[in-house]
């Protein structure tokens, strides 16, 4: 063929690595994410999580070389998660105003008082049976479990939270806390949803950290169906008009579809929660040799952006901003 015919030549923008980066639709930087931490209690507390290498459970004594790394590192917020031993029926752990989040709160504030504290409002790792409410006849109470979590939220604030976010999945649950927060002076405190949470089978390595696995049943009566995708759309519509300033969804990495719809769908925040068992698979593929850790985690990392979240929930934030301090 002596002359080839016309066609698009899409190469000239990927000749070079600054052309590459000029044209970059999506960026991950440090204030992308937010970083879980499971705060203990005790004293001189730094337990691994067998499931999920380079997580610890801490205790509030050394809190502080964990909150000053985040801070040196870029992260603007980091969300709290309460490992305690002596739970009761109802959780009350998680409303006492010298819980160990209300305590955690109070502590990351005067160390780091720009650093955007989130608690999350559950009561699964302060109940004996490891549900998310309160149960009765063997089944979560979904309204009285509403009582309680507008509590917690209260107490939350009262330490300092900067954001609540309501992972328990009762029906009302941002609509109870709202009132709450408002009634109590908390007008400005906006409330990060969980909205999109399924009973996902990657949550295994967060029961181990935050010791909340159920103790009988599971989570499917009030968890979403991971086959249902309409189903998606109304929680996250739901959330919306009932006052939900942020929209999770979780998990992200296998649920990228449900986050594309949930961006289209509404004009508020989507943040994407990067899961443990999402965490723990890349961590054990990594230490056999079998992948290339930090181009598997950036990229994937890369496609919960493209998908449509502003922010990223991770377990790999310290790692991927240490990353970006290299490049």
């Amino acid at each position: 063929m002596d002359k080839l015919p016309d066609f698009k030549r899409h190469r000239r923008l990927r000749v070079s690595a600054a052309m590459r980066s000029m044209v970059r639709e999506n960026h991950l930087r440090p204030e992308d994410f937010i970083y879980p931490i499971f705060v203990s209690e005790g004293k001189n507390v730094k337990y691994e999580v067998p499931s999920m290498p380079g997580v610890y459970q801490l205790s509030l004594d050394l809190l502080q070389e964990e909150i000053e790394e985040v801070v040196r590192l870029g992260i603007k917020s980091v969300i709290l998660f309460g490992v305690i031993s002596d739970k009761d029926e109802i959780g009350s752990g998680a409303f006492a105003d010298k819980g160990i989040i209300q305590e955690a709160t109070r502590l990351i504030k005067k160390i780091a008082p720009a650093l955007l504290v989130v608690a999350d409002t559950c009561l699964c790792e302060y109940t004996s049976h490891g549900h998310c409410g309160v149960i009765h006849q063997h089944d979560v109470d979904n309204d009285e479990s509403l009582k309680l979590l507008a509590k917690t939220a209260v107490s939350q604030a009262r330490s300092g939270a900067d954001i609540i976010a309501p992972s328990n999945m009762m029906d009302g649950f941002v609509t109870v806390i709202r009132q709450a927060l408002d009634e109590a002076g908390f007008q400005n405190i906006p409330i990060m949803s969980y909205a999109v949470k399924y009973a996902s089978a990657f949550y295994g390595p967060f029961r181990d950290a935050a010791d909340s696995t159920p103790q009988f049943g599971d989570r499917k009566s009030y968890q979403m169906d991971p086959a249902n995708r309409e189903e998606a759309l109304r929680e996250a519509e739901t959330d919306i008009a009932e006052g939900a300033d942020f929209l999770i969804v979780k998990p992200t990495m296998s649920y990228l579809d449900i986050v594309r719809d949930v961006r289209n769908l509404c004009h508020i925040p989507v943040v994407g929660y990067n899961v443990s068992g999402e965490y723990a698979m890349v961590k054990a593929a990594a230490r056999n040799g079998w992948i290339d850790e930090k181009k598997m985690v950036m990229e994937t990392l890369l496609s919960m952006k493209r998908a449509g979240c502003e922010l990223i929930i991770t377990y790999f934030a310290k790692d991927v901003c240490k990353w970006l301090k290299e490049d």
